[in-house]
């Protein structure tokens, strides 16, 4: 829905790569051809639209939704927010319409708890209608699991694969990879498996809680995690296919960095942002 009919109608509403797995850090034969300097490059695709995915490891302002809209190519693309990890709260998206509202973009919501008497369209009809897809910070163990019990992972590479733009902070940033950390369950940090669009894994929140990062360096220094990246709040990484194209932030400090295992040990390499 458009912002402004937020509060007439709920349809669309919230109101009522690496290919394969990274093993050791070595490139994979299918989508991946080869490293450049420490890092995976994609080969150039010519049979489908350029898949593109922009992440941020926390905070997903109007800043980031811009760039979004910049990277659709469209004069006011339609954005569509997927609150799944935050229970679609009200207030997830209310803050979503907020950051969307100084820019030029036709902002929608789609809730999962729906029922089919006040949902008019197929969930098809709604994600592939969209330029951008942008999915909410929250429970990404739970995201997860309504997704692939609703089909939404499979609409999800459908609209990668046609050239829509996906992205989000936290669960929103993490579900786009093999796997990574997550605070889904009690009591400790623990790992998940997402939906492997991005392969290898990811670390949201590399500055802001303090056992992200010694986790995610044990996990990766050991083997039981593959190699990947990490974003500090307010930083992103804007992938093409599964590679890096370019590193972004909203806030001087933050930094992204790719995490890897060489000659048995975790090894971090920074990657410095540019603003956005």
């Amino acid at each position: 829905m458009i912002r402004r009919d937020f509060l007439v109608t709920t349809a669309l509403g919230t109101a009522g790569a690496l290919a394969t797995s990274m093993s050791g850090g070595e490139p994979s034969n299918q989508d991946m051809s080869t490293y450049v300097d420490g890092m995976p490059v994609a080969p150039m695709r010519t049979e489908r639209a350029t898949r593109k995915i922009l992440i941020a490891g926390g905070g997903f302002g109007t800043a980031f939704i811009r760039y979004m809209a910049q990277l659709t190519g469209k004069p006011r693309p339609r954005l569509l927010y997927l609150p799944t990890a935050s229970a679609d709260r009200d207030v997830s998206a209310l803050n979503w319409f907020k950051a969307c509202a100084p820019l030029n973009v036709e902002a929608h919501v789609q809730n999962m708890f729906i029922a089919s008497t006040s949902q008019a369209l197929g969930w098809d009809e709604v994600l592939l209608s969209m330029d951008g897809i942008v999915a909410s910070g929250g429970n990404t163990l739970n995201q997860q699991a309504i997704w692939k019990a609703q089909g939404i992972d499979v609409l999800l590479r459908q609209a990668w694969d046609r050239g829509i733009v996906l992205g989000g902070a936290s669960a929103g940033s993490l579900c786009w990879f093999d796997e990574g950390t997550t605070d889904s369950r009690p009591k400790v940090l623990s790992t998940v498996q997402c939906l492997g669009f991005i392969p290898g894994s990811h670390s949201p929140h590399y500055d802001a809680e303090p056992g992200r990062r010694p986790l995610y360096q044990k996990l990766i220094g050991s083997g039981e995690m593959k190699p990947g990246y990490a974003c500090d709040n307010d930083a992103g990484i804007y992938f093409e296919e599964t590679a890096v194209k370019r590193v972004v932030h909203t806030r001087p400090a933050a930094k992204c960095y790719f995490v890897s295992r060489v000659d048995g040990k975790v090894v971090e390499r920074t990657l410095e942002p540019e603003a956005i």
